[in-house]
């Protein structure tokens, strides 16, 4: 290594020095090395620019936090609640200091199953006891755990949120009624539009959210001083002109009084918790919901330079949120990526800004309530339909045809299981297809089995698991069935053998040396040197060469290649 090279690795060699212990907790937790002061320091606050920020955040928020609670089935103060609670109590907490939190289109369609089939009244509670898993979980520090799902399914489980959603806000942007699973609305969308067509009204409740569609496409575009301006007001403020025209009849907004909205879980909906599909909707929440916040924390760290994320306390954060959203009977809370995006484009540097979105939202909602009911119902559809478009991502899926073909099997399951099913069991079929795909990588075992002179010989390299044990007893019965006095079974070449095909080979050779046939079992010493057994019982303990009744001894742990197999007489398998 030249003096150059040495230089340079020597800070690397500091940063896991064990000096650093408990002071580098932050740094594992994902904190920034780089210093505290400046312009992204509590020392160094631009205010104007934090307020100025969270009025971006804020006029970004409100349209999704009323169409979210719409699409999820519920009054939609409960949507403006919740990302209240975002702002102010999950907003405050020191977990991610840019990222903000409130209702999320990912979950809209899970919270409408759930108030479909337990009640808006459930909601609450099965809400609080999400908050309380995700403060536990965070509290004994398994926030990094859901980092370890595997990208394929992560993506797939967007995907699979994002395809339903986009559908089913289809029939509100046509002032409709969506049918109901996802499969009935994609299958009844050509009546959609042979009804709307067929009604001027619908049409042109259709023709705002089209353009609400085409406006959050087209925003990035435009001019940056426009473009400051979000694409969903804009919509917003179109829509309510639009509606206001004179033979205009669309649907708008019913909003009432936050406080009223208020629905506050009894001992009726606590004794719910008795009921298993009120517990499996608990734990569908904590796991999505918590996953959905430390993945944005993930995405929203590598938009800025500031503080990284401390995912522990971010889960915590998250947790307390949903607790406190729980016992107001509000929606789920997560951390999502365009009211984060746009604080980090706004140019905040600390948490104020989206503590003090969370303030405007409660103003707003206190003192114009008036103004939202103008707003037309087909244009926060439109925005959730963009929603689900960015939530599918379909240019991943070519991308991951072309990067990894196994992964993209693994995304495209995990989608269409999730539109077939319901978001956790499809999350858990995904789960599975990652685990048996990364199972069959591990176990890349290669069996061959030939005749030489009076000899059968089986040679097994690689990864023995019990995936390749088919592979492993046909060669064994290959061996047997030839006939011949002598069996050679070398496993020198393993570099793991698990439990499975250790137990199948031993069986073998001890059933074979009963029937009088001479077995030389060569097995890896996989924490030392090669061991083998001769001609020895199977019981006789393993010695460091071969039995005293091995009439040869041949060592050979090279890995073949496909040309070597080529060349080795007889069946080859892998």
């Amino acid at each position: 290594m030249s003096g150059a090279h040495a230089r340079r690795a020597t800070p690397a060699r500091k940063l896991g020095s064990k000096k650093g212990g408990a002071k580098n907790d932050g740094a594992r937790e994902g904190g920034s090395g780089k210093p505290r002061a400046g312009k992204g320091s509590a020392s160094g606050v631009d205010l104007a620019t934090e307020i100025s920020a969270s009025l971006v955040v804020f006029l970004v928020a409100l349209p999704l936090c009323i169409g979210i609670a719409v699409a999820s089935g519920v009054p939609a103060e409960l949507g403006i609640i919740s990302g209240v609670i975002g702002g102010l109590v999950v907003g405050a907490v020191r977990g991610s200091t840019l990222q903000v939190s409130g209702p999320a289109a990912g979950l809209a369609a899970l919270v409408a199953d759930t108030v479909t089939e337990h009640g808006v009244a459930m909601l609450g509670v099965i809400v609080l006891f999400s908050g309380i898993l995700q403060i536990v979980l965070g509290v004994v520090r398994l926030g990094r755990m859901f980092q370890a799902i595997s990208l394929a399914v992560v993506q797939g489980m967007l995907a699979g949120i994002g395809l339903p959603l986009m559908f089913s806000q289809l029939y509100p942007m046509a002032d409709a009624k969506a049918p109901g699973v996802p499969f009935e609305n994609i299958a009844g969308v050509p009546g959609l539009v042979a009804d709307t067509a067929a009604d001027p009204q619908a049409a042109i409740a259709a023709g705002l959210g089209a353009v609400t569609v085409a406006l959050s496409f087209v925003w990035p575009k435009v001019p940056a001083p426009v473009r400051r301006f979000p694409a969903a007001l804009v919509a917003v403020g179109i829509g309510i002109a639009v509606a206001a025209l004179p033979g205009v009849d669309i649907r708008t907004l019913q909003v009432g009084n936050l406080a009223d909205a208020v629905n506050m879980p009894g001992a009726e909906q606590f004794a719910g918790l008795a009921d298993a599909g009120v517990l499996t909707a608990i734990l569908t929440f904590t796991v999505i919901a918590s996953a959905e916040s430390l993945f944005t924390a993930a995405a929203v760290d590598r938009m800025h330079t500031g503080p990284r994320t401390r995912y522990n306390t971010e889960l915590i954060a998250q947790g307390a949120g949903n607790t406190v959203a729980g016992v107001l009977g509000a929606l789920p809370i997560t951390a999502v990526v365009a009211r984060s995006s746009a604080n980090v484009q706004a140019g905040a540097r600390t948490r104020i800004s989206r503590v003090l979105h969370g303030v405007w939202l409660l103003a707003f909602a206190l003192l114009l309530p008036q103004v939202l009911a103008l707003v037309p119902i087909s244009v926060l559809a439109g925005v959730l339909v963009h929603s689900g478009w960015k939530l599918l991502a379909p240019q991943e899926f070519p991308k991951m045809w072309r990067q990894d073909r196994g992964e993209f099997a693994v995304m495209t399951l995990t989608t269409l299981a999730i539109t077939a099913t319901a978001l956790l069991e499809g999350v858990v079929i995904g789960l599975a297809a990652g685990v048996v795909l990364a199972a069959l990588r591990m176990s890349r075992a290669v069996v061959r089995q030939d005749v030489a002179d009076d000899t059968a010989r089986v040679v097994v390299t690689g990864n023995a698991t019990f995936l390749r044990l088919p592979r492993l007893i046909e060669a064994l019965e290959a061996a047997a069935a030839a006939g011949l006095p002598r069996i050679r079974l070398d496993l020198l070449g393993v570099t793991h053998l698990d439990h499975a095909c250790r137990t199948q080979v031993e069986e073998f050779t001890a059933q074979q040396r009963g029937a009088g046939v001479r077995v030389e079992l060569l097995l890896p010493d996989l924490a030392g040197a090669p061991q083998a057994r001769g001609g020895e019982p199977a019981e006789a303990p393993v010695s460091a060469g071969p039995g005293p009744n091995a009439e040869w001894f041949h060592l050979d742990t090279s890995v073949p290649t496909r040309d070597s197999l080529r060349e080795w007489p007889g069946p080859a398998g892998s």
